[in-house]
């Protein structure tokens, strides 16, 4: 009976080992498949190089500062590049040079200030234009995407645009994450998003281009937390807008007998 009782805890305790090792093997594979997609959608393999491309401080002088929402933004970005255990480069707008695709690229800011950022706008997402005139009043910083217009009300309604582009190079070319906001506060809004939503974006667009429109509210209580997606915009931003048809200038009409 002591022998029937031993064989019993015995085997006991070797199935439990095992199905903790099984359990174990199993979460490691899980944790690695999603270790490699995240890799995959941000297109940050083991040890890779990536750049994070930031505007300056305008009001302070020629060295390399940035306004204080775009250094937490700055910080969400790295967090994503060091999970992907990839590394990453701060580079001020006006000193990125590289070509497009062959690094990821994190470009952070608006056309105004953002040099390479309009670059790619231009580039990239023509149907997008963005009024960036100090002079333009209640339109100032106001995006228009195809045929909307969008304003901002400071504190209470403003907008990003979160874009991931590959620029039809395929999928081994290395994508560019655009994070254009009409205040500092939005481009960190846009980073967090992206950092907290990344699975669900990898699996509905499988690793393609898409441009959304964020909304970002009451930041003068809430900072950069209240986020609403408004859409997505894609379509609309990768399309040229139409030129307007010219009018047939009218002819003279001649009277009878003339």
């Amino acid at each position: 009976m002591n022998t029937v009782a031993l064989s019993f805890v015995t085997l006991s305790v070797v199935a439990l080992c095992a199905g903790t090792a099984l359990g174990w093997l199993l979460r490691g594979r899980l944790a690695d498949r999603r270790l490699r997609r995240r890799q995959a959608f941000f297109g940050l393999p083991d040890n890779a190089e990536s750049l994070l491309v930031v505007n300056r401080d305008p009001g302070a002088g020629p060295d390399l500062t940035v306004v204080r929402h775009d250094v937490f933004a700055l910080l969400e970005l790295a967090a994503v590049v060091k999970e992907c255990g990839a590394h990453a480069q701060l580079v001020p707008h006006d000193a990125a040079q590289q070509s497009f695709g062959g690094r990821t690229e994190f470009c952070v800011g608006g056309p105004g200030a953002n040099r390479r950022l309009a670059a790619h706008l231009h580039s990239l997402l023509p149907g997008v234009r963005i009024t960036v005139e100090p002079d333009a009043g209640p339109d100032r910083g106001a995006f228009r995407i195809g045929s909307e217009r969008y304003r901002m009300d400071p504190g209470k309604e403003e907008y990003v645009l979160l874009a991931r582009l590959t620029a039809g190079q395929g999928r081994a070319a290395r994508p560019v994450f655009l994070f254009c906001g009409q205040r500092a506060v939005t481009n960190q809004a846009a980073t967090r998003y992206l950092a907290r939503h990344h699975e669900k974006l990898a699996r509905k667009y499988d690793g393609g281009s898409f441009v959304l429109l964020l909304k970002v509210v009451n930041s003068a209580a809430y900072g950069a937390d209240m986020v609403e997606l408004v859409g997505d915009v894609t379509k609309a931003a990768q399309s040229a807008p139409q030129a307007k048809p010219l009018q047939a200038q009218a002819q003279p009409r001649h009277r009878a007998g003339s």
